[in-house]
Protein backbone atom coordinates (compact mmCIF):
# COMPACT_ATOMS: atom_id res chain seq x y z
CA UNK A 1 0.00 0.00 0.00
CA UNK A 2 1.28 3.50 -1.11
CA UNK A 3 1.97 6.34 1.36
CA UNK A 4 -0.67 8.19 -0.65
CA UNK A 5 -3.18 5.48 0.18
CA UNK A 6 -3.14 5.51 3.92
CA UNK A 7 -4.91 8.03 6.21
CA UNK A 8 -3.32 11.01 7.97
CA UNK A 9 -5.35 10.42 10.81
CA UNK A 10 -4.09 6.89 11.25
CA UNK A 11 -0.50 8.22 10.87
CA UNK A 12 -1.12 10.71 13.30
CA UNK A 13 -2.79 8.86 15.89
CA UNK A 14 0.39 6.42 15.90
CA UNK A 15 2.31 9.36 16.67
CA UNK A 16 0.35 10.23 19.31
CA UNK A 17 0.97 7.34 21.32
CA UNK A 18 4.26 7.84 22.86
CA UNK A 19 2.85 10.83 24.18
CA UNK A 20 1.18 9.13 26.54
CA UNK A 21 2.63 9.81 30.56
CA UNK A 22 4.36 12.99 29.25
CA UNK A 23 2.37 15.41 31.11
CA UNK A 24 3.05 13.33 34.31
CA UNK A 25 6.27 13.31 33.85
CA UNK A 26 6.76 17.04 33.33
CA UNK A 27 4.92 17.65 36.39
CA UNK A 28 7.46 16.03 37.81
CA UNK A 29 10.06 18.38 36.67
CA UNK A 30 8.54 21.49 38.12
CA UNK A 31 10.41 22.80 41.18
CA UNK A 32 7.43 24.60 43.44
CA UNK A 33 10.31 25.85 45.58
CA UNK A 34 11.90 28.11 42.63
CA UNK A 35 8.91 28.06 39.83
CA UNK A 36 11.08 26.13 37.41
CA UNK A 37 11.59 22.85 35.92
CA UNK A 38 14.33 20.49 36.07
CA UNK A 39 15.67 19.08 32.81
CA UNK A 40 16.14 15.62 33.86
CA UNK A 41 14.89 13.09 36.60
CA UNK A 42 18.39 12.83 37.35
CA UNK A 43 19.05 16.10 38.25
CA UNK A 44 16.76 16.67 40.29
CA UNK A 45 17.98 15.75 43.70
CA UNK A 46 21.43 15.95 42.83
CA UNK A 47 23.23 19.19 44.26
CA UNK A 48 25.01 20.04 40.97
CA UNK A 49 21.72 20.63 39.44
CA UNK A 50 19.09 23.36 39.65
CA UNK A 51 16.35 24.58 37.44
CA UNK A 52 17.68 26.39 34.64
CA UNK A 53 16.11 29.06 32.09
CA UNK A 54 16.11 26.81 28.76
CA UNK A 55 14.53 24.07 30.84
CA UNK A 56 11.98 26.48 32.26
CA UNK A 57 11.30 28.00 29.15
CA UNK A 58 10.53 24.51 27.54
CA UNK A 59 8.68 23.39 30.32
CA UNK A 60 6.16 26.25 29.46
CA UNK A 61 5.99 25.81 25.71
CA UNK A 62 4.88 22.96 26.15
CA UNK A 63 2.00 23.62 28.71
CA UNK A 64 1.34 26.20 26.25
CA UNK A 65 0.91 23.85 23.06
CA UNK A 66 -1.34 21.80 25.33
CA UNK A 67 -3.28 25.11 25.90
CA UNK A 68 -2.90 25.13 29.83
CA UNK A 69 -0.55 28.61 30.02
CA UNK A 70 -4.41 30.18 31.29
CA UNK A 71 -5.07 27.26 33.39
CA UNK A 72 -1.65 27.85 35.72
CA UNK A 73 -2.54 28.66 38.93
CA UNK A 74 -2.41 32.03 40.21
CA UNK A 75 0.35 31.53 43.11
CA UNK A 76 2.26 28.67 40.76
CA UNK A 77 2.01 31.99 37.57
CA UNK A 78 3.77 34.07 40.07
CA UNK A 79 6.45 31.99 40.94
CA UNK A 80 7.39 31.60 37.60
CA UNK A 81 7.31 34.61 36.77
CA UNK A 82 9.60 35.31 39.58
CA UNK A 83 11.80 32.37 38.65
CA UNK A 84 12.95 34.31 35.05
CA UNK A 85 12.84 38.05 37.15
CA UNK A 86 15.60 36.76 39.61
CA UNK A 87 17.45 35.46 36.69
CA UNK A 88 18.35 38.98 35.48
CA UNK A 89 21.31 41.31 36.31
CA UNK A 90 19.63 44.93 36.81
CA UNK A 91 23.42 46.30 35.45
CA UNK A 92 23.43 44.53 32.29
CA UNK A 93 19.71 43.42 31.40
CA UNK A 94 21.45 39.72 30.89
CA UNK A 95 19.59 36.41 32.12
CA UNK A 96 21.89 33.86 34.17
CA UNK A 97 21.56 30.82 35.24
CA UNK A 98 23.54 29.65 39.08
CA UNK A 99 25.79 27.50 37.05
CA UNK A 100 29.15 30.50 36.30
CA UNK A 101 30.01 28.81 33.14
CA UNK A 102 26.72 29.60 31.35
CA UNK A 103 27.93 33.44 31.01
CA UNK A 104 30.75 31.93 28.91
CA UNK A 105 28.92 30.12 26.47
CA UNK A 106 27.70 32.72 24.23
CA UNK A 107 24.89 30.92 22.48
CA UNK A 108 23.03 30.29 25.94
CA UNK A 109 23.51 34.04 26.71
CA UNK A 110 21.61 34.94 23.42
CA UNK A 111 19.22 32.37 24.43
CA UNK A 112 18.44 32.88 27.57
CA UNK A 113 17.40 36.56 26.75
CA UNK A 114 14.94 35.32 24.32
CA UNK A 115 13.69 32.82 26.60
CA UNK A 116 12.82 34.72 29.16
CA UNK A 117 12.08 37.49 27.90
CA UNK A 118 8.86 35.47 26.13
CA UNK A 119 8.24 32.64 28.67
CA UNK A 120 7.40 36.24 30.39
CA UNK A 121 5.61 37.36 27.99
CA UNK A 122 3.65 34.30 27.97
CA UNK A 123 2.71 34.20 31.67
CA UNK A 124 1.60 38.14 31.08
CA UNK A 125 4.62 40.09 32.40
CA UNK A 126 7.91 41.22 31.57
CA UNK A 127 11.60 41.69 32.37
CA UNK A 128 11.86 44.37 35.71
CA UNK A 129 14.96 46.14 34.17
CA UNK A 130 16.13 47.20 30.61
CA UNK A 131 17.64 44.31 28.21
CA UNK A 132 21.01 44.35 27.40
CA UNK A 133 20.73 46.53 24.16
CA UNK A 134 18.95 49.47 25.89
CA UNK A 135 21.12 48.80 29.39
CA UNK A 136 24.35 49.20 26.65
CA UNK A 137 25.86 46.64 27.96
CA UNK A 138 25.40 44.77 24.46
CA UNK A 139 28.65 44.00 22.87
CA UNK A 140 30.90 46.18 20.01
CA UNK A 141 29.67 44.73 17.49
CA UNK A 142 25.96 45.75 17.83
CA UNK A 143 26.86 49.09 16.96
CA UNK A 144 26.13 49.31 12.94
CA UNK A 145 25.63 47.08 10.32
CA UNK A 146 28.86 46.79 9.43
CA UNK A 147 30.49 45.72 12.67
CA UNK A 148 27.67 42.92 12.59
CA UNK A 149 28.62 41.61 9.65
CA UNK A 150 32.77 41.15 10.50
CA UNK A 151 30.82 39.87 13.42
CA UNK A 152 29.31 37.13 11.10
CA UNK A 153 32.13 36.84 8.76
CA UNK A 154 34.07 35.81 11.65
CA UNK A 155 32.06 32.70 12.78
CA UNK A 156 33.74 29.10 11.11
CA UNK A 157 31.14 27.02 8.92
CA UNK A 158 32.41 23.79 8.98
CA UNK A 159 29.72 22.35 11.44
CA UNK A 160 26.91 24.06 9.99
CA UNK A 161 25.05 23.21 13.63
CA UNK A 162 27.70 25.42 15.70
CA UNK A 163 27.86 27.95 13.30
CA UNK A 164 24.97 29.22 12.12
CA UNK A 165 23.61 28.66 15.66
CA UNK A 166 26.12 31.29 16.30
CA UNK A 167 24.93 33.43 13.62
CA UNK A 168 21.43 33.19 14.52
CA UNK A 169 21.26 33.99 18.45
CA UNK A 170 23.74 36.71 17.79
CA UNK A 171 20.45 38.42 16.14
CA UNK A 172 18.45 38.68 19.44
CA UNK A 173 19.73 42.68 19.28
CA UNK A 174 18.38 43.55 16.40
CA UNK A 175 14.74 42.69 18.01
CA UNK A 176 15.57 45.22 20.42
CA UNK A 177 15.95 47.71 17.77
CA UNK A 178 12.98 50.44 17.22
CA UNK A 179 11.81 49.46 14.05
CA UNK A 180 12.37 52.10 12.20
CA UNK A 181 16.26 51.34 12.66
CA UNK A 182 15.97 47.58 11.92
CA UNK A 183 15.67 47.31 8.05
CA UNK A 184 20.08 48.29 7.59
CA UNK A 185 20.69 45.32 9.43
CA UNK A 186 18.46 43.18 8.26
CA UNK A 187 19.11 43.65 5.02
CA UNK A 188 22.92 43.29 5.79
CA UNK A 189 22.06 39.95 7.12
CA UNK A 190 20.08 38.41 4.37
CA UNK A 191 22.09 39.41 1.68
CA UNK A 192 25.38 37.90 3.57
CA UNK A 193 22.86 34.69 4.19
CA UNK A 194 22.49 34.43 0.54
CA UNK A 195 25.88 35.23 -0.50
CA UNK A 196 27.24 31.86 1.50
CA UNK A 197 24.13 29.33 0.62
CA UNK A 198 24.89 26.61 -1.02
CA UNK A 199 23.18 26.82 -4.36
CA UNK A 200 22.63 23.56 -5.00
CA UNK A 201 21.11 21.81 -2.12
CA UNK A 202 19.78 25.23 -0.11
CA UNK A 203 21.72 24.24 3.26
CA UNK A 204 24.82 26.47 4.62
CA UNK A 205 28.20 25.27 5.95
CA UNK A 206 29.75 22.12 6.27
CA UNK A 207 29.02 18.77 7.96
CA UNK A 208 26.80 15.59 7.49
CA UNK A 209 23.31 15.91 6.02
CA UNK A 210 21.50 16.07 8.67
CA UNK A 211 24.06 18.75 10.79
CA UNK A 212 23.62 21.00 7.68
CA UNK A 213 19.63 20.99 7.81
CA UNK A 214 20.09 21.47 11.67
CA UNK A 215 22.11 24.53 10.09
CA UNK A 216 20.11 25.28 8.50
CA UNK A 217 17.08 25.40 10.80
CA UNK A 218 19.14 27.51 13.39
CA UNK A 219 18.78 30.52 10.01
CA UNK A 220 15.32 30.01 9.98
CA UNK A 221 14.84 31.14 13.52
CA UNK A 222 16.22 34.12 12.05
CA UNK A 223 13.86 34.17 9.39
CA UNK A 224 10.95 33.33 10.51
CA UNK A 225 11.49 36.19 13.31
CA UNK A 226 11.60 38.95 11.40
CA UNK A 227 8.66 36.74 8.22
CA UNK A 228 11.54 36.90 5.99
CA UNK A 229 10.89 34.26 3.12
CA UNK A 230 13.80 31.64 3.21
CA UNK A 231 15.41 31.60 0.09
CA UNK A 232 15.78 28.69 -2.71
CA UNK A 233 12.71 26.54 -0.44
CA UNK A 234 12.47 24.39 -3.28
CA UNK A 235 15.97 22.97 -2.77
CA UNK A 236 16.06 22.85 0.96
CA UNK A 237 12.47 20.58 0.55
CA UNK A 238 14.60 18.39 -1.94
CA UNK A 239 17.52 18.25 0.34
CA UNK A 240 15.17 17.57 3.68
CA UNK A 241 13.58 14.32 1.33
CA UNK A 242 17.32 13.08 0.92
CA UNK A 243 18.49 13.20 4.36
CA UNK A 244 14.69 11.49 5.49
CA UNK A 245 14.85 8.67 2.85
CA UNK A 246 18.62 8.00 3.70
CA UNK A 247 20.09 8.98 6.66
CA UNK A 248 19.69 8.20 10.29
CA UNK A 249 18.47 10.13 12.69
CA UNK A 250 20.28 9.78 16.30
CA UNK A 251 19.08 12.81 17.91
CA UNK A 252 15.46 14.74 18.36
CA UNK A 253 17.02 17.89 16.79
CA UNK A 254 17.24 15.38 13.72
CA UNK A 255 13.68 14.50 14.12
CA UNK A 256 12.37 18.57 14.73
CA UNK A 257 14.91 20.67 12.37
CA UNK A 258 13.64 19.29 9.55
CA UNK A 259 9.74 19.38 10.37
CA UNK A 260 9.87 22.74 11.34
CA UNK A 261 11.00 24.08 8.62
CA UNK A 262 9.25 22.67 6.65
CA UNK A 263 6.23 24.30 8.38
CA UNK A 264 7.55 27.00 8.06
CA UNK A 265 8.50 27.47 4.65
CA UNK A 266 4.89 26.96 3.41
CA UNK A 267 5.82 24.86 0.26
CA UNK A 268 3.42 22.69 -1.68
CA UNK A 269 3.95 19.15 -0.95
CA UNK A 270 2.14 16.47 -2.26
CA UNK A 271 -0.10 13.83 -0.70
CA UNK A 272 2.14 11.02 -0.62
CA UNK A 273 5.56 12.62 -0.03
CA UNK A 274 3.28 14.56 3.36
CA UNK A 275 2.39 11.18 4.48
CA UNK A 276 5.93 9.72 3.87
CA UNK A 277 7.08 12.60 6.25
CA UNK A 278 4.96 12.04 9.21
CA UNK A 279 5.50 8.13 8.84
CA UNK A 280 9.08 8.35 8.96
CA UNK A 281 9.12 11.58 11.88
CA UNK A 282 6.41 9.22 14.06
CA UNK A 283 9.27 6.29 13.98
CA UNK A 284 11.79 8.33 14.79
CA UNK A 285 10.19 9.83 17.62
CA UNK A 286 9.38 6.11 19.12
CA UNK A 287 12.89 5.19 19.43
CA UNK A 288 13.66 8.37 22.06
CA UNK A 289 10.48 7.61 24.09
CA UNK A 290 11.53 6.48 27.59
CA UNK A 291 9.73 4.72 30.27
CA UNK A 292 9.59 7.74 32.86
CA UNK A 293 6.91 9.18 30.31
CA UNK A 294 9.96 12.21 28.73
CA UNK A 295 11.97 11.73 25.55
CA UNK A 296 15.42 11.77 25.39
CA UNK A 297 17.83 13.75 22.60
CA UNK A 298 19.66 10.92 22.02
CA UNK A 299 19.67 7.59 21.21
CA UNK A 300 22.02 6.11 23.73
CA UNK A 301 21.43 8.60 26.78
CA UNK A 302 20.06 12.07 27.29
CA UNK A 303 23.37 14.37 26.89
CA UNK A 304 24.82 15.72 29.99
CA UNK A 305 24.90 19.02 28.09
CA UNK A 306 22.18 19.44 25.54
CA UNK A 307 23.55 22.93 23.94
CA UNK A 308 26.71 21.40 22.84
CA UNK A 309 25.51 20.93 18.98
CA UNK A 310 27.81 17.69 18.64
CA UNK A 311 30.94 19.49 18.05
CA UNK A 312 34.31 19.15 20.53
CA UNK A 313 36.34 21.40 21.77
CA UNK A 314 39.04 21.51 18.74
CA UNK A 315 36.52 20.50 16.46
CA UNK A 316 36.75 23.92 14.37
CA UNK A 317 36.07 25.70 17.66
CA UNK A 318 39.28 25.96 20.14
CA UNK A 319 37.65 28.52 22.18
CA UNK A 320 34.40 27.38 22.48
CA UNK A 321 33.61 27.37 25.82
CA UNK A 322 33.14 24.55 28.71
CA UNK A 323 29.81 22.41 28.40
CA UNK A 324 27.05 23.50 30.85
CA UNK A 325 25.96 20.29 32.42
CA UNK A 326 22.35 20.27 33.59
CA UNK A 327 22.13 16.37 34.18
CA UNK A 328 24.06 13.08 34.59
CA UNK A 329 23.79 12.24 30.80
CA UNK A 330 21.57 8.83 31.74
CA UNK A 331 19.22 6.58 29.45
CA UNK A 332 16.12 9.08 30.42
CA UNK A 333 13.89 11.76 29.40
CA UNK A 334 15.09 15.21 29.42
CA UNK A 335 13.09 18.72 28.62
CA UNK A 336 15.18 19.72 25.76
CA UNK A 337 13.76 16.60 23.78
CA UNK A 338 10.31 16.20 25.15
CA UNK A 339 9.84 20.07 24.55
CA UNK A 340 10.37 19.64 20.88
CA UNK A 341 8.55 16.10 20.58
CA UNK A 342 5.69 18.55 21.41
CA UNK A 343 6.37 21.04 18.61
CA UNK A 344 7.04 18.02 16.30
CA UNK A 345 3.54 16.69 16.77
CA UNK A 346 2.21 19.78 16.72
CA UNK A 347 3.91 20.63 13.49
CA UNK A 348 2.54 17.58 11.65
CA UNK A 349 -1.09 17.80 12.32
CA UNK A 350 -0.10 21.59 10.50
CA UNK A 351 1.28 20.14 7.48
CA UNK A 352 -2.04 17.52 7.57
CA UNK A 353 -3.92 20.47 8.08
CA UNK A 354 -5.70 19.08 10.70
CA UNK A 355 -6.08 20.24 14.58
CA UNK A 356 -4.16 18.55 17.21
CA UNK A 357 -5.92 18.38 20.64
CA UNK A 358 -4.05 18.40 23.75
CA UNK A 359 -1.90 15.61 24.57
CA UNK A 360 -3.74 12.55 26.60
CA UNK A 361 -3.51 13.79 29.93
CA UNK A 362 -3.01 17.72 30.26
CA UNK A 363 -6.39 18.48 31.95
CA UNK A 364 -4.54 16.38 34.87
CA UNK A 365 -1.08 18.10 34.95
CA UNK A 366 -2.31 20.49 37.64
CA UNK A 367 -3.68 17.59 39.49
CA UNK A 368 -0.23 16.43 40.37
CA UNK A 369 0.37 19.60 42.75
Amino acid sequence: MGFHEKSFQTILEKMDQPFSGLMHWLAGQYDESTGGFYYARSSINDHRFSPDIESTAQGLNILSRNQLIEKIPKAMKQQMIRFFQKKQVEASGYFYDENPLMAQDEVMVHRAIHYSANSLKLLGDKPLFLLPLAAKSAPDYVKTPETYLEKWKSIDLRNSWRGCDLIATSCVYISELPDDKQPPFLDAAINYLSSIQDQETGLWGGGSLYVRISGTFKLYTFYNRYQIPIPNADKIYQSILRCLRTEKAVDMCYIRNPVDLLAYMKIDISASDLAEIIEITSDNIRKLKRDDGGFSREMNHSPQAPNVAQVKKGDYYPNMPEAVCLGKGLYEGDMNASTQATLIRLQCYRLAGMKAEPIKGSSEFFSYF
